[in-house]
């Protein structure tokens, strides 16, 4: 089966101001993925590991100080080679995106209403406002909103943050994306919520066939949702496998402190001690050759610092 998306060898550096003078931050170094359609892909990785980064390069949503080189094959058609306006069509149409602190989406001087109908302008500038508003509702209904039609007339401040994630979902389903983008959208929520969202995803998976890039911090929740995991750190992936493989037999040292560091994972890991991990983040102003674990990595040789790091033999599955 052909990739709806393929990203292949993405570096994303940020040129910014650190002290008296500028540098450049490697934020991802060279990664490839690729997710088929109706699949579930998770990325997983502490802050900082380049995760939602990566995502947000693709559909070209990084500040003017982000140089940004690669490829990302939509399609077959290489999005960061497309001029700005080429590339907008796909934001929306097809790649839509949910984040993190859903408030922070919206305008608080608009009702959810016209946001809506803003939206179905963009693909059919025709569309009255109460064509607009049927489908809204519609939308809204299919994300778990209750009293769809009435909550149209509210603002964003007049909802709990889980119903303005749900608002946000039917947002990005408004213009019928085929790929959507999950970059934390659960961090925010209580836990009640989070799951809640989480089957709200699956269930759209299994009635659109959407694909999703689930992003997120806890590795115990992308193992729940996701078909194959990445996990990231210092810009790069570390490892990469079905969830079955990343979750329950991982192989990298940095996968294996991640799950023994987590509160609970499964039933061999809820029965163990939490350990921390050693050390420090590695600056990524400075980035080292070989793998970027590797200074805080027990099992690390002279190879690790030393070669360059093209998925070290520590985690590669025969």
């Amino acid at each position: 089966m052909s990739a709806l998306l393929e990203v292949k060898d993405l570096t994303v550096t940020f040129n910014v101001l650190r002290g008296r003078e500028y540098i450049d931050i490697h934020a991802v170094r060279g990664i490839s993925f690729s997710i088929e359609k109706g699949e579930i892909l998770g990325i997983v990785g502490e802050s900082g590991s380049g995760k939602s980064v990566s995502t947000l390069a693709v559909p070209g949503l990084l500040g003017s100080n982000a140089t940004v080189t690669g490829h990302a094959f939509y399609d077959g058609k290489d999005l960061l080679a497309l001029p700005p306006k080429e590339l907008k069509y796909y934001r929306g149409r097809k790649i839509g995106m949910i984040f993190q602190e859903p408030g922070r989406s919206f305008d608080p001087l608009q009702n959810i209403g016209s946001v809506f109908f803003e939206s179905f302008r963009v693909i059919d500038p025709a569309i009255t406002k109460e064509a607009a508003m049927q489908k809204a509702a519609a939308l809204l209904k299919e994300t778990g909103l209750s009293n769809a039609e009435e909550r149209l007339a509210n603002y964003p401040h007049q909802f709990s943050g889980g119903q303005l994630q749900r608002i946000g979902i039917a947002l990005a389903l408004a213009q019928g994306c085929e790929l959507l983008v999950a970059d934390e959208p659960t961090t925010a929520l209580d836990v009640t919520i989070q799951a809640q969202i989480v089957e709200l995803l699956l269930q759209l998976r299994k009635t659109r066939n959407i694909s999703i890039i689930f992003i997120s911090h806890n590795i115990d929740l992308v193992a729940h949702i996701s078909d194959k995991m990445l996990v990231m750190y210092g810009g790069m992936i570390m490892e990469r496998g079905t969830t079955e493989q990343v979750a329950k037999s991982p192989v990298h040292p940095y996968t294996q402190a991640l799950l023994a560091a987590a509160p609970s994972f499964g039933t061999h890991y809820s029965t163990s001690r939490l350990i921390s991990i050693p050390g420090k983040v590695t600056d990524p102003a400075r980035p080292a050759p070989g793998c970027p674990f590797a200074p805080r990595c027990a099992q690390a040789s002279a190879e690790c610092s030393t070669e360059s790091f093209k998925g070290m033999k520590c985690y590669e599955r025969t």
